[in-house]
């Protein structure tokens, strides 16, 4: 493992990883509504796991991304930090780019379990995903040196191309050059085969994301975070699993930002300081600074100020004002809600960061009756507990 993970600190990553399922679950019912006085209006003092509705957005501006959906379903931003999860627990708590890639496409393309919203860097980065192996096909097919027909060159490809898609190196050839057997007792088209799945594999790209600076850049990052808490490596790391689903110079620099926040309280900072040794790492640390004054837990003024849509310019702020002044998890989730927009996308970061601070029950931390609200509860936290066990402690 990567981690330098303090034994005594797992319990709170636990915690914390626990927070952003539940973050995200209570703001779907009001995901995406951008006025705060009708979040007011319909959801009160209490806006968290309502059912989403369009009616709400009525007499309001917003977009209703959600029918169909459940109180206590999650957003599409949970359901991309599940796939990250499973990768990381597959791969025993590494980032392995080529596995994490496969699971997304397997999840959000066609054919898929997602069903629900698809956000644009998924769309863009499923679309990439294509291309890149569709260049990776035609660059293997210019270099093989067999001769064949046109068909043959056609039922190879489809013969490797179900080993390239979760396979990789010396795990090819034996599993490809049997699956052509089954066609082709010719040994040079067999070779030519695993030729084409070798260059298959060796011309697929780790970049495959969108050219975009939203909120999907860091929204999946609390488990990743947990698995290099305290690496050196950490930032590396972040930055080659944001450019798999956003490939843009800034929202890499936000996501260095809010990993930075998440390491630090993972380890048992206080807020106050974690929130110091993040602001350097993004793009526009005065909208920072300026989100952390002032006396009061402010949220919906804070949207006002700094947006509340889903650009990582706007929603950061957002969160460090957020984090500045809530004294406990509810409140600050409420809040986050109340501020409406792109509340879900926030939630990843507000909710493990202040479940890391408050942990679960009590007066401050994540309220029980809304951990049990989490539709497949048993399973996320299963795997979450199973996510920081694997971690290495220091």
């Amino acid at each position: 493992m990567t981690s330098n993970l303090s034994s005594d600190r797992k319990p709170a990553i636990i915690a914390a990883l626990a927070g952003g399922w539940v973050a995200d679950a209570a703001s779907l019912g009001l995901h995406w509504l951008y006025d705060s006085p009708r979040i007011l209006e319909v959801g009160g003092q209490s806006p968290e796991f309502l059912i989403p509705k369009a009616e709400y957005y009525q007499g309001g501006f917003g977009y209703f991304a959600h029918e169909g959906k459940q109180p206590g379903d999650i957003s599409h931003y949970g359901a991309a930090t599940g796939v990250l999860t499973d990768s990381l627990l597959a791969s025993e708590g590494t980032l392995d780019i080529r596995d994490y890639q496969r699971r997304f496409r397997a999840f959000f393309g066609p054919g898929g379990h997602w069903r629900g919203y698809i956000d644009n860097p998924t769309r863009v980065t499923l679309n990439n995903l294509s291309t890149i192996e569709q260049q990776a096909i035609e660059q293997a097919q210019s270099t093989t040196t067999a001769e064949l027909t046109d068909k043959q060159k056609r039922i190879l490809v489809q013969k490797v191309l179900p080993y390239t898609r979760r396979l990789s190196g010396d795990q090819l050839a034996q599993p490809v050059r049997k699956a052509i057997s089954l066609t082709y007792q010719e040994p040079e088209i067999q070779e030519a085969g695993v030729h084409l799945a070798e260059t298959i594999d060796q011309n697929l790209q780790p970049e495959s994301g969108a050219n975009d600076m939203q909120l999907p850049a860091v929204s999946k990052l609390p488990p990743l975070v947990a698995c290099y808490c305290g690496s050196d490596k950490l930032m590396e790391i972040t930055e080659a699993a944001v450019r798999v689903t956003n490939h843009h110079d800034e929202a890499v620099a936000w996501a260095k930002c809010a990993a930075r926040l998440l390491d630090q309280l993972f380890r048992g900072e206080p807020i106050s300081m974690a929130l110091d040794a993040a602001t350097p790492e993004a793009p526009d640390s005065e909208n920072l600074n300026k989100a952390r004054s002032g006396s009061a837990l402010e949220a919906a003024s804070a949207g006002d100020t700094f947006g509340r849509t889903c650009y990582l310019h706007e929603a950061m702020p957002v969160i460090f004002h957020i984090l500045s002044h809530a004294n406990s998890y509810t409140e600050a989730v409420r809040a986050n809600i109340e501020c409406g927009g792109d509340s879900c996308g926030r939630a990843w970061i507000i909710g493990p960061a202040m479940a890391a601070i408050h942990g679960v029950g009590g007066e401050r931390g994540i309220p029980l009756s809304w951990l049990a609200r989490v539709v497949d509860a048993p399973v996320i936290l299963r795997d979450i507990e199973a996510l920081v066990r694997q971690t290495r402690t220091a």
